[in-house]
């Protein structure tokens, strides 16, 4: 199975190369092109072989993971991909943009060609422990977001806590409230029958640790605090080669779309009460 990767920005590239390609964890999946720009600032040289465009790869791969750190970005990436039919991985965060994400999930839809996108800390087992048969009470995680990132502001850490959060809660994300000190910026929203609470903290001097809190029907509390570690994206890489090889996202594409509208109404300047 050929993979091509779209922009090495991110130090996420390393880890798939070493999940693919020197620990052979995806099976006969190996990364063996990337399109990017080596002019580009941003853009680091992996060792692969390279082309201009991300249209180049179409005919030389069987699935895309398309690693650019602005979500901005990853709708013109990912479309002609989609087009193509070939199975495609976003990611975090799917995109800064509603209509950016629907328009990923609508291209797959039309060509049959299967798409997911997450924080990887969704698969985390810290995180996984916590999904009970019965939609809890109330969850609360934290976790750090830089709002003036460059790349994508909240959305770029935001998707983290956010997922860990959605990821435990079954329903539509309802009115977002938010409310923004000095430091951190809190949201609240419904979630199905579940209240959720998301706090996300400038990281200065230094990022505060993920963190959740979820409090059960029978108000039983239980929390975790996820480690990032040296493998902490294999468990997702894991759920994509999954899909890539059965044609089945593991994320259903209106809870693709979860992370996007609550991350949108965090970000948009007359979305919060305060």
């Amino acid at each position: 199975m050929r993979i091509g990767l779209v922009g090495t920005e991110s130090t996420h590239v390393d880890h798939m190369i070493r999940y693919c390609n020197a620990e052979r964890r995806g099976g006969d999946a190996r990364i063996v092109a990337v399109a990017s720009q080596p002019d580009s600032a941003d853009e680091r040289d992996v060792g692969l072989p390279v082309v201009p465009a991300v249209e180049d790869l179409i005919g030389l791969v069987d699935a895309v993971i398309v690693t650019d750190r602005h979500g901005g970005q990853h709708a013109a990436h990912a479309l002609p991909l989609l087009a193509a039919g070939l199975p495609v991985l976003v990611d975090k965060p799917l995109a800064v943009s509603v209509a950016d994400a629907e328009a990923m999930i609508r291209a797959a839809e039309r060509h049959g060609a299967p798409l997911t996108s997450y924080s990887a800390l969704r698969w985390l087992p810290e995180v996984r422990a916590l999904i009970q048969d019965a939609p809890p009470s109330a969850v609360a995680a934290t976790g750090p977001v830089d709002p003036d990132s460059p790349h994508g502001g909240v959305h770029f850490y935001g998707v983290h806590p956010v997922e860990m959060a959605l990821t435990l809660c079954r329903g539509d994300v309802g009115e977002v409230q938010v409310t923004r000190t000095r430091d951190a910026i809190v949201a609240c929203a419904p979630v199905g029958g579940t209240a959720v609470t998301v706090t996300m903290v400038r990281p200065d001097p230094k990022p505060v640790p993920f963190h959740l809190c979820v409090v059960a029907e029978d108000c039983s509390v239980t929390t975790a605090q996820p480690v990032l570690d040296d493998h902490y994206l294999y468990p997702g890489l894991d759920a994509f080669f999954a899909m890539v090889r059965s044609g089945v996202p593991p994320v259903p594409y209106d809870e693709l779309l979860r992370s996007v509208r609550f991350l949108a109404a965090v970000s948009e300047p007359g979305a919060h009460l305060s």
